[in-house]
C-alpha cells in the first residue's frame, strides 16, 4: 500500500517513535513517502528514502520555561518562507506518489492532503490522550486552566481521523470512539539494553541558562552523568561528582540502563523509555507545556517518580532520592512486551484499509 506519513520536527520523540513504525511498514512491503520538519527531517532522512523537508512549528525554551514570546516570533519569521514550500511539495506529491492512506504524528500537513483527498487518516501519537480520556482530578489539580488550553489545541489538531492510536505508559478511561491506547513504541537500542542498578544519576536538561540545577546536583554529592546543558562537547568534562557528557546515543542508553534514576524533563520518550526500564525518574516539565505536566503527574500518580515544578532547591532532589527505593518496587509490576502491541494495531488498521472498511 502506498502510505504517506508525516512526523511534527518539534522535540526528537515523534522521529524516534516514527522511525520504529516506518521501520516496520517498509520491511511488511509497503512504500512510504515522509513528510517532516527541523531536526526530525535530518534524523529520518539518514534512515529512510523518501523523506521530505516541511516547515513546522518549534518552540525556544529558556530557564526550562517555553517562551512564547521569541517561539512565536520565530515561528511567524520561518512561516514566511516555509509555507509556499509546503505547498509545492503536495502538488509534487499528489502527482507522482498517490497514496492511499495516510498516518500522522501529530503532522497537520499530512492531515490536510488526506481530508482535500478523501483518504484515510490514522492519528498515532501520545497527544491525544489528552482530549479523547478521562482524567482524574489529582492529576489535574492547580492545572485546570492549562488542560482545557492544551485539550482544545489538540482537538483542533487533527479532527475527526479515522482512527487515534494512543502510545502511553499509563491508562486512563477512553471517552471517545475510534481510540486504541498501546504502550510506548520504544526503540531497537533500548529494547536491547540490559537493565541493572548502578550507583549514578541520569540527568538529560537541554534548555538554556539553568545554572541552578548544576549547584543543586552538585550538593547531593552523587555522580551525575549530565547530558543536554552544555551543548556542543566533544569531550566529557568533570567537575567534582558531575560529569558532563558529549553526545552519544549508545553511551547515553547505556547510562540510563546502568543508573540508580533520571532526572529530566517531562518529555513523553525519554520517561517512557525510563519505565520501561524500570528507572525512577524525578521529572520537571518545561514551563507553559501542559503536555510534560501531565506525563509527569501520572509518573507520580502511578508511583514511577515524582514531578517538581523547579529544581532550584536541593531539598527536592534529596526528597526523590530517599523515594527510589518506593518507585523501583512500584515500577517492578510494569510489563510491555516490546512493540508487538503497536505493531499489531497498525497491520491491522491497514487490513481495514485494504479492505476498505476503516
Amino acid at each position: 500500500m502506498k502510505i504517506l506519513y508525516g512526523v511534527v520536527g518539534e522535540g526528537m520523540g515523534h522521529a524516534m517513535r516514527s522511525r520504529v513504525i516506518l521501520e516496520h511498514l517498509v520491511a511488511q512491503g509497503h512504500e512510504v513517502e515522509i513528510m517532516v520538519s527541523s531536526r526530525a527531517a535530518d534524523f529520518l532522512a539518514k534512515r529512510f528514502t523518501g523523506v521530505n523537508r516541511i516547515h513546522g512549528l518549534h518552540m525556544i525554551a529558556e530557564e526550562n520555561r517555553v517562551r512564547r514570546g521569541k517561539t512565536l516570533w520565530s515561528n511567524v519569521l520561518a512561516g514566511a518562507s516555509g509555507v509556499p514550500k509546503n505547498i509545492a511539495a503536495y502538488f509534487e506529491l499528489v502527482g507522482d506518489f498517490a497514496p492511499k492512506l495516510v498516518i500522522s504524528d501529530f503532522e497537520s500537513w499530512t492531515y490536510l492532503f488526506a481530508k482535500r483527498h478523501a483518504l484515510p487518516i490514522v492519528s498515532l501519537d501520545n497527544m491525544q490522550i489528552i482530549n479523547r480520556c478521562t482524567h482524574p482530578s489529582e492529576v489535574l489539580e492547580k492545572h485546570h486552566a492549562e488542560f482545557q488550553i492544551a485539550k482544545t489545541f489538540v482537538k483542533t489538531k487533527l479532527p475527526f481521523c479515522s482512527h487515534y492510536l494512543i502510545t502511553t505508559f499509563f491508562r486512563p478511561p477512553v471517552r471517545k470512539a475510534h481510540t486504541s491506547l498501546y504502550p510506548p513504541i520504544l526503540r531497537p537500542e533500548i529494547l536491547s539494553a540490559k537493565a541493572r542498578n548502578g550507583d549514578h544519576l541520569l540527568v538529560y536538561q537541554t534548555s538554556e541558562g539553568h545554572d541552578t540545577l548544576a549547584d543543586t546536583l552538585a550538593k547531593t554529592g552523587l555522580e551525575c552523568r549530565i547530558y543536554g546543558m552544555r551543548r556542543h562537547l566533544e569531550a566529557e568534562v568533570r567537575e567534582g561528582n558531575l560529569r558532563y557528557m558529549p553526545f552519544s546515543e549508545a553511551g547515553f542508553i547505556d547510562d540510563l540502563a546502568s543508573c540508580r534514576a533520571v532526572i529530566a524533563g517531562g518529555g513523553f520518550t525519554l520517561m517512557g523509555e525510563a519505565v520501561y526500564l524500570r528507572k525512577p525518574m524525578l521529572a520537571v516539565p518545561l514551563g507553559q507545556q501542559f503536555e510534560q505536566v501531565m506525563n509527569a503527574r501520572y509518573l507520580e500518580h502511578y508511583g514511577y517518580g515524582q514531578f517538581a515544578e523547579t529544581l532550584d532547591s536541593p531539598d527536592t532532589v534529596l526528597r526523590f532520592l530517599d523515594l527510589i527505593p518506593q518507585c523501583a518496587a512500584k515500577l517492578e509490576s510494569y510489563a510491555q512486551d516490546g512493540n508487538r502491541l503497536i505493531l499489531e494495531g497498525i497491520d491491522g488498521i491497514l487490513d481495514r484499509a485494504e479492505a476498505g472498511v476503516l
